[in-house]
């Protein structure tokens, strides 16, 4: 598996957190990849055979691009043969104005709109092996985005307060980090995330999690708990197998098999 991230031009940092770029081989039979919930959303472009989801007991084909929402639990998705993404990972509360969409709860969301256009170019550049210059294409396209969105400041403060606390601080204080009053960041949050501050803030906190656990598993429990304002350890347990299906402690035994195949980066999309 080849998996590289590439930070955003400066223009880009109040509402891409990151391009990146995947690559992988799944072999010739239908295989399964787990996508646990982040703090981001994504939007996928994908080249190859293409990927799937279930639907009512049957696979139904993913269009590229297509948007990772907020998950509340993990994805399962399918591919064969060799699968390649170029993802931009962006912070929920800017995404849909980013791409002057309705904001929505969907974890998989099929929409219309002209990034769509991208893909054939994309796909061609891939083809030739030129992930560089599709990315360049890529970053060209929400540059010229970014230029027509006004951002609210109101939810930027926000969000810097939110990351720069690790989704840690209360509804209050980022309020207050925000210059806003309680009820109205909610409203204009929910409004441009389609979910609110607390929801977003308890991604963040999980994700930090896993991935102290992914990289330590033998970290100590009850001092994540307490490093990540969890109210004990008992909470922390029930919150990460809210978010993930399983508990910590058998997360961090899955990881450490996992490590040996695919290195220290989690990587949240393509999870083996």
């Amino acid at each position: 598996m080849q998996h590289q991230e590439f930070e955003p031009p400066q223009e880009l940092r109040d509402t891409i957190k990151c391009f990146w770029y995947n690559r992988r081989d799944y072999g010739e039979s239908q295989s399964s990849f787990e996508v646990m919930p982040d703090g981001y959303a994504e939007i996928i472009f994908h080249f190859g055979s293409g990927c799937s989801i279930s639907d009512k007991g049957s696979l139904q084909p993913l269009p590229s691009p297509f948007m990772m929402g907020l998950l509340n639990q993990p994805v399962i998705f399918y591919a064969r043969n060799v699968l390649e993404i170029i993802g931009i990972r962006c912070f929920p509360w800017t995404v849909f104005d980013l791409l002057g969409l309705p904001s929505g709860k969907d974890s998989v969301r099929i929409f219309e709109h002209p990034i769509a256009q991208l893909q054939p170019a994309l796909n061609e550049l891939i083809q030739a092996g030129r992930r560089d210059d599709a990315l360049t294409h890529v970053k060209q396209y929400f540059l010229n985005a970014r230029s027509r969105v006004a951002m609210d400041s109101m939810l930027f403060k926000a969000g810097v307060a939110m990351r720069e606390a690790n989704g840690t601080l209360p509804v209050s204080q980022v309020a207050a980090a925000a210059h806003a009053t309680v009820r109205t960041l909610e409203r204009k949050f929910k409004q441009s995330a389609g979910h609110s501050v607390k929801d977003v803030s308890g991604l963040m906190r999980f994700e930090q999690v896993r991935n102290q656990l992914w990289l330590y598993p033998d970290s100590n429990l009850a001092a994540l708990a307490h490093e990540f304002g969890y109210t004990d350890q008992p909470h922390l347990s029930r919150e990460f197998k809210r978010y993930s299906g399983t508990t910590p402690a058998a997360f961090a035994r899955k990881g450490k098999k996992e490590k040996r195949v695919l290195g220290n980066d989690f990587v949240a999309f393509l999870q083996a």
